[in-house]
């Protein structure tokens, strides 16, 4: 970023002092193992994210395939009741949530993906986005179940609140308090400096880079700050709101931005279709017998299975915080309309974004793999997907620029959200302290476009799959609690009483109490 004597004395100090802590999460978070089983190591916190998804795709009998068509009823607004108590509807807190998740991951991360793991890493991409599915769905259940409704109808939800009101119902409310905290703080850290600080660093170095770089408007320290300044604004514009003001964004421009994305990717496609039979059988085939990856199948298994985890974030217990707004009586109402959310992040957005650098950029990513095989690392994600898009529109980089700002600013807004509730969790409901976090994280927005503090980014991601280690053992035993809500809502569907007057009991929250 900016080369200046001042902000590099600050990123000096802070990375210093930071880079021992962020070294040493970042090894135990993230510490690859083979199990003694594997024929190559990878991050066991991987393997932590699918086996729950597998758990939960079995006890609630593949939920995901079998309530796809309900989920989309609810999200068209079927079973709605505009006087039940929350704050935005089914439509606008997935919107919220897939905001928090859509982003560089889907353009950046799946061509990396492809350059390390072949095609065939998307077949196994998709899988594991499927099995997350039923994570997400039994997180915001409990999200819903277990929130705060406040006398002035604001909502409070997230992993903190089911974890220690749902542990406690079990006789473990010490354990569910210390997981309560444990989740907050890691998701309040990362908040500040992953979905907060790079999300601004990057998307000024993307917009930097089609401006003429170092030498272009927004070379220099000045043109860094007054786009910090600029990008702050907005996101206080927006967070002075609250959730309906971050829904009512994100309903829009969630939407709009899928669309041009996925259109763009379907002209691509469209221009080489009879390319396409052979994309899918080279997708299909390198699933099963990749050449040049380490590892072979489990290699590619491996490598699709962790762009997909960290991608979708099921399991992680962010998305909660922003399901747990919706408007309903029935909790499980939103977990189905949740699992939705993988689905669009990783079967949809993610498959179109291999299909389309299979399609058009073959050389590109084949050699690319090659380099990776020979040691000189990925490369950059983000160029590879460029370069398959330009080989139909020329104009696709400024394209791309408008879609990564579109992307980070919605998913600061979410964020801000999520860490919102995280913070007054920990601190307090009040006017001063709610003021003071929107201060700080407004700040945040304008020096991450002047600092890459990159042992603060290492760190936030470990935080962050640290939190999922927290909210997936609570997740295991309050599953029992999500069967229940299900089997009493489906009674309720097929007995035509979803909106009628006593169908709430025994889902409807009781009003918090004041903090």
């Amino acid at each position: 970023m900016a080369s200046d004597s001042f902000t590099s004395t600050i990123e000096e100090s802070v990375n210093g002092f930071f880079n021992p802590v962020s070294d040493f999460l970042g090894k135990w978070v993230f510490y690859e193992t083979d199990f003694g089983i594997f024929p190559t190591p990878f991050p066991w916190i991987v393997g932590w994210l699918v086996i729950a998804g597998i758990v939960f795709s079995i006890y609630f009998g593949f939920v995901q395939a079998r309530r796809t068509k309900l989920a989309v009823d609810l999200v068209r607004g079927k079973y709605e009741d505009k006087n039940d108590p929350g704050e935005v509807n089914h439509f606008q807190a997935l919107t919220a949530a897939v905001s928090g998740t859509v982003g560089l991951g889907n353009i950046a991360g799946v061509a990396v993906a492809v350059t390390i793991g072949g095609p065939g890493a998307t077949f196994w991409m998709i899988l594991c986005g499927l099995l997350g599915m039923a994570t997400k769905f039994v997180e915001c259940t409990l999200g819903v179940k277990y929130r705060d409704v406040h006398e002035d109808g604001t909502v409070s939800g997230g992993p903190m609140h089911y974890l220690r009101k749902g542990l406690a119902e079990r006789g473990m409310a010490g354990v569910g308090k210390v997981l309560a905290v444990g989740v907050a703080v890691s998701l309040l850290f990362f908040t500040f400096f992953g979905g907060n600080l790079f999300q601004a660093n990057q998307s000024f170095t993307q917009l930097r880079s089609v401006t003429g770089g170092e030498d272009g408007i927004f070379g220099n320290s000045l043109g860094a700050l007054i786009f910090g300044v600029l990008l702050a604004t907005l996101v206080a514009l927006v967070l002075l709101g609250g959730i309906r003001s971050i829904a009512n964004v994100t309903s829009r421009l969630v939407p709009a931005m899928a669309g041009i994305y996925v259109t763009a990717c379907l002209i691509v496609i469209g221009v080489n279709i009879t390319a396409l039979p052979d994309a899918v059988a080279t997708i299909i085939d390198g699933a099963f017998n990749p050449e040049g990856v380490a590892g072979g199948v489990i290699g590619v298994l491996i490598i699709g299975f962790q762009r997909a985890a960290f991608s979708n974030e099921a399991g992680i217990g962010s998305a909660p915080i922003a399901h747990s707004a919706v408007k309903t009586r029935h909790p499980v109402t939103e977990g189905l309309v949740a699992l939705l959310e993988p689905f669009i992040d990783t079967v949809v957005i993610c498959t179109m974004t291999a299909l389309t650098i299979v399609i058009a950029s073959t050389p590109s990513w084949e050699a690319a793999r090659d380099a990776a095989a020979a040691g000189e690392g990925p490369g950059d994600g983000v160029t590879l997907t460029s370069d398959a898009f330009e080989t139909v529109l020329p104009w696709f980089p400024y394209v791309l620029t408008v879609a990564v700002l579109l992307f980070a600013f919605s998913t600061i807004i979410t964020w801000s959200y999520y860490g919102l509730k995280c913070w007054t969790y920990l601190f307090g409901r009040s006017s001063t302290s709610e003021n003071i976090y929107k201060v700080l994280f407004s700040v945040t927005v304008a020096a991450g476009s002047l600092l890459t503090l990159g042992a603060l980014m290492n760190m936030a991601d470990a935080m962050l799959f640290l939190a999922a280690v927290m909210n997936i053992i609570g997740l295991y035993f309050l599953a029992p609690i999500v069967k229940r809500e299900l089997s009493s809502f489906l009674r309720l569907v097929r007995e035509g009483r979803v909106n009628s007057p006593d169908s709430g009991e025994p889902d409807t929250p009781e009003p918090a109490a004041k903090v």
